[in-house]
């Protein structure tokens, strides 16, 4: 085997991309050996993190294609193993951080990461929809990108991102599924079928901390949670556990909807958060005369953005409206958001222009330390 041979095989490898943790399979330690032969049979041994691994034929194809690319390879066989505890504990290690205490990521002084909390005030105005086609849309732009589904009574992203996936547990830490390059984590992937979850307040909040402290999310550009609606326990519980979360406030054109809305950005002002915008979801459907059918009235999402800028006491925009789509409803059912599916429908190009508000938007700088020295 000549050197360049082998370099090539271990260069093709630092291309394979480990499915949950989106890094490279041979940063991850998850690359036991490589054997190559004189006639260009490559031997490779994988080292999964647990037997159970769902994604294991993921690894497995990707492995083989990198390496069949490679000139002068003639054969590959890929052989599937399982860390062991010390191998586990040293990957934890290296994902945490040496020496890191257990929390929540996002809430540390030098986090980039900006945290939208989308609310509403009422359901049925689109809120889990609005989350899933924003999210996507920044992943599409290449950001990196995760959602907690913190509806828990009301669950719906996994089925609207066509999960159906399990998360893995490795020990302590549990890697989230992954769809359309976003990171997602929900209740319903820890449910059986449509089985309702019956939690009091006690259990809610501890559900939403395990999901902040123990999936590994990563390094994130953008962190989504969708809550459900009102001003319950959730949304007490993100204020306390997520501080610096800004508020998505998701309503439709109806001036009632729009009333109820308030309440929802409004509680801001007694939990010391932000609102990010406001977002007119179903505000008109397109005719095919070129005109507008207003089945929900007009105006509310300007009302309720100017509403709140008195009531929190800074600017609140209104970043967009989305019209009525039956595209947008037809990709939910499918598990294919409208953003990704059919990204030239007005309501996909909405949407795509509020992600592109979100990704612009500072993160700011208090609490962040800048590394400057008195002199």
């Amino acid at each position: 085997m000549s050197n360049t041979l082998e370099q090539a095989v271990h260069a093709a490898l630092a291309t394979v991309i480990d499915p949950e943790l989106r890094r490279p399979i041979t940063e991850l330690g998850m690359v036991e050996s490589v054997d190559v032969d004189a006639g260009g049979r490559v031997k490779l041994a994988v080292l999964l993190t647990i037997a159970g691994c769902p994604l294991r034929g993921t690894i497995t194809a990707d492995s083989e294609r990198a390496l069949s690319a490679v000139p002068g390879v003639t054969a590959v066989e890929v052989d599937l193993k399982v860390m062991n505890q010390a191998q586990r504990d040293a990957l934890k290690e290296q994902l945490r951080g040496a020496g890191s205490q257990r929390g929540i990521p996002f809430n540390e002084p030098g986090s980039l990461t900006k945290v939208f909390a989308v609310a509403s005030g009422k359901g049925g105005v689109g809120k889990s929809s609005l989350t899933v086609n924003l999210a996507c849309s920044l992943a599409a732009q290449g950001l990196r990108v995760g959602i907690v589904d913190a509806d828990v009574y009301g669950f719906s992203v996994p089925g609207l991102m066509g999960i159906t996936q399990p998360p893995t547990r490795v020990d302590d830490m549990i890697l989230p599924p992954v769809a359309y390059g976003v990171k997602v984590i929900s209740i319903g992937m820890f449910v059986r079928g449509n089985q309702p979850v019956a939690w009091r307040g006690p259990m809610l909040h501890r559900a939403l901390e395990q999901f902040l402290t123990d999936v590994y999310f990563g390094d994130l550009d953008a962190l989504f949670l969708d809550l459900p609606p009102g001003t319950g326990d959730i949304a007490i519980s993100v204020a306390q556990l997520l501080p610096k979360a800004e508020i998505l406030v998701v309503t439709t054109p109806q001036a009632a909807a729009a009333d109820v809305a308030e309440r929802a950005g409004a509680i801001a002002t007694q939990t010391g958060q932000s609102v990010a915008g406001v977002i007119e979801n179903m505000s008109y459907l397109e005719m095919p005369d070129g005109g507008r059918m207003e089945l929900f009235g007009s105006g509310g999402g300007a009302v309720l953005a100017e509403r709140l800028t008195a009531t929190v006491g800074t600017d609140v925009p209104l970043l967009g409206q989305i019209p009525l789509d039956i595209l947008l409803r037809e990709g939910g059912d499918a598990g294919e958001p409208i953003v990704l599916g059919r990204p030239e429908t007005p309501a996909a190009v909405a949407l795509n222009a509020i992600a592109g508000k979100l990704a612009a938007k500072p993160r700011g700088l208090p609490g962040m330390k800048l590394g400057l020295q008195p002199r």
